[in-house]
C-alpha cells in the first residue's frame, strides 16, 4: 500500500520547515528568518507510533503578495489539501491570528480532509492565552507546540497518526504491474503513454505542464495486466512559483509510492538535469524498480558512438542507479517504444526475484576468498551467513562479526558480485548487516 501523505501548510515564516526538520529528525529543510525561503517542497519518509507516512514541507501561502491574486493562492491550497491524506495547518502563536490564517482556514473547512490545527512558538503550555484566539478558526482545538525546542510535538504526531487512513489490503492484486511515468514538464510523458497504449487516451499539448493530475490507465499486453500512472511534470525550483504545478510534486510522490516500476522520462536534447537526479533518487530511496526512457532521440544528430557516449553520461550522472536499463526512444515516431514494456517486465520480475540461500552463500564465500574484506586496524569483517529476507526490492541479510567493519566500497563489491550472478537489472538492492552479541542485536542497513 502507498504511504499516506501529510502536508504542512500555513503562512510564510510560521515555522513549517522547522517543524518538518523536527519530525524527520534531520536538518533537511533550509531554515531562515526570512519569509518565503522554502520555494519548493521537501519530502521525507517519517514514522510515528509504527505508522509510516510521507511528510511534505510546502511553501508559505502569502495573501499579501500583490503580484498574485488571492484566488490563485487559494487554488494552490486546495490542490495541496486535496492531494494530502492529512493536513497540518501551522499558525504562529506569537504573531497571533491574521487575515491570512482566516483565508487558509476557509479553504480547509470546505475540504473533506482531516486537519490538525497546530499553534507554533508557544511559550506557556500551562495556559491557553498564547493560542486561545485560534479556536475562532473553527478547526477544532489548536495543539500548542514549540517546533524549535521540540515541545509537545509528540501530542501533535499522535493526532496526525490517529487521522491517517486505515491500513488495508491492496484491492488490485499483485498480478498487476504498476508503472509510474515521471519526469520534468514537456519531456513527452503523455505522448509516450499514448504511443504505448496505441491510442489518444491522454491529452497531449506542446505546452509544459498540461497533465496536472495523475491519470490511471489500465491495459493488457501479451496476457499481462498493467496500470500506467501519468503524472504532472516536476519542475525545477526556480520554475515553481504560485502555480498549480507547485503541488503537482505531491502527485508524483504518490505515484512513485503506488508503483512497482518507475519509468523516468528524460529529454534527449536537454540531457540529465539536477531535477532528473532528484526524481530518480526518490524512486531509488523508496525501493522502486527503475527504467529510464530517453525520449526525443530522433532529434539527436548521431554517429556510431553517440548512444554509447550518452549512456556513459547517464551512468555517471545517475551513479546510484547504474542498475536501471536505458531505452532510447521517440514518442513522435514510435521508434523503440515497444522496448519499454519489455524492460519494465524485466525490472518488475527482478524486483520480486528470490534466490536460493545455498547458492547465495556459495557465491559470498567465493567472493570473500577472491577479495577479502579490508582490515580496520587489527580487525577484519567476517561474514558468517547470508540469506535473502525480502523482495520488492530484494533485501539480503548478512550475519557478521561487526557491522561497523563493513566499508561501503566492500558492500558495493558484494552487490556487484550478486548482480553478476543473478542479474537484478532494474531494481535496487538492500543489505542488512546483523550481529548478535551478548543477547543484544545490532543492525546496520545499507541502501545500495
Amino acid at each position: 500500500m502507498p504511504k499516506p501523505i501529510v502536508a504542512i501548510v500555513g503562512r510564510p515564516n510560521v515555522g513549517k520547515s522547522t517543524l518538518f526538520n523536527r519530525i524527520v529528525g534531520e536538518r533537511l529543510a533550509i531554515v531562515e528568518e526570512v519569509p518565503g525561503v522554502t520555494r519548493d517542497r521537501l519530502y521525507q519518509a517519517a514514522e510515528w507510533a509504527g505508522r509510516p507516512f510521507t511528510l511534505v514541507d510546502t511553501g508559505g501561502l502569502d495573501f499579501a503578495d500583490q503580484d498574485e491574486i488571492a484566488s490563485n493562492v487559494r487554488r494552490q491550497a486546495e490542490i495541496a489539501i486535496n492531494e494530502a491524506d492529512v493536513v497540518v495547518f501551522l499558525v504562529d502563536a506569537k504573531s497571533g491570528l491574521t487575515p491570512g490564517d482566516r483565508e487558509i482556514a476557509a479553504v480547509l473547512r470546505k475540504a473533506d480532509k482531516p486537519v490538525i490545527l497546530v499553534a507554533n512558538k508557544v511559550d506557556d503550555f500551562q495556559s491557553q492565552k498564547d493560542y486561545f484566539e485560534f479556536y475562532g478558526l473553527g478547526l477544532g482545538d489548536p495543539i500548542p507546540v514549540s517546533a524549535a525546542q521540540g515541545l509537545n510535538t509528540g501530542d501533535m504526531l499522535d493526532a496526525v497518526v490517529k487521522s491517517l487512513p486505515p491500513v488495508g489490503e491492496d484491492p488490485e492484486g499483485r498480478d498487476l504491474v504498476r508503472i509510474a511515468v515521471i519526469g520534468r514538464p514537456n519531456v513527452g510523458k503523455s505522448s509516450l503513454v499514448n504511443k504505448i497504449l496505441g491510442e489518444e487516451r491522454v491529452i497531449v499539448s506542446d505546452l509544459p505542464g498540461t497533465t496536472r493530475d495523475a491519470i490511471d490507465t489500465f491495459f493488457e499486453q501479451d496476457g499481462r495486466r498493467y496500470l500506467l500512472i501519468d503524472t504532472a511534470g516536476i519542475r525545477r525550483k526556480s520554475r515553481i512559483d504560485l502555480s498549480t504545478e507547485r503541488y503537482g510534486v505531491i502527485r508524483a510522490l504518490r505515484a512513485v509510492d503506488r508503483s512497482d516500476v518507475v519509468l523516468l522520462v528524460i529529454d534527449a536534447v536537454d540531457g540529465i538535469t539536477d531535477q532528473d537526479k532528484k526524481i530518480a533518487g526518490y524512486a531509488h530511496d523508496q525501493g522502486r524498480a527503475l527504467v529510464i526512457a530517453v525520449n526525443k532521440w530522433d532529434l539527436i544528430k548521431k554517429d556510431d558512438r553517440t548512444q554509447d557516449r550518452y549512456l556513459k553520461q547517464i551512468r555517471e550522472d545517475l551513479v546510484f542507479a547504474r542498475y536501471a536499463p536505458v531505452v532510447f526512444v521517440s514518442a513522435l515516431t514510435g521508434r523503440r517504444v515497444a522496448g519499454i514494456i519489455r524492460e519494465v517486465d524485466g525490472a518488475a520480475g527482478n524486483h520480486s526475484l528470490r534466490v536460493a540461500t545455498p547458492g547465495l552463500n556459495s557465491l559470498i564465500r567465493e567472493s570473500v576468498l577472491q577479495n577479502p574484506p579490508p582490515a580496520y586496524k587489527t580487525r577484519r569483517l567476517k561474514i558468517y551467513y547470508a540469506t535473502q529476507t525480502g523482495v520488492r526490492p530484494p533485501k539480503f541479510t548478512f550475519f557478521v562479526n561487526d557491522p561497523d567493519l563493513a566499508h561501503f566500497s566492500y558492500l558495493r563489491y558484494l552487490e556487484n558480485q550478486i548482480r553478476s550472478a543473478y542479474g537484478f537489472e532494474g531494481t535496487p538492492l538492500r543489505f542488512l548487516l546483523r550481529k548478535k552479541a551478548g543477547g543484544k542485536r545490532q543492525e546496520t542497513e545499507n541502501r545500495s
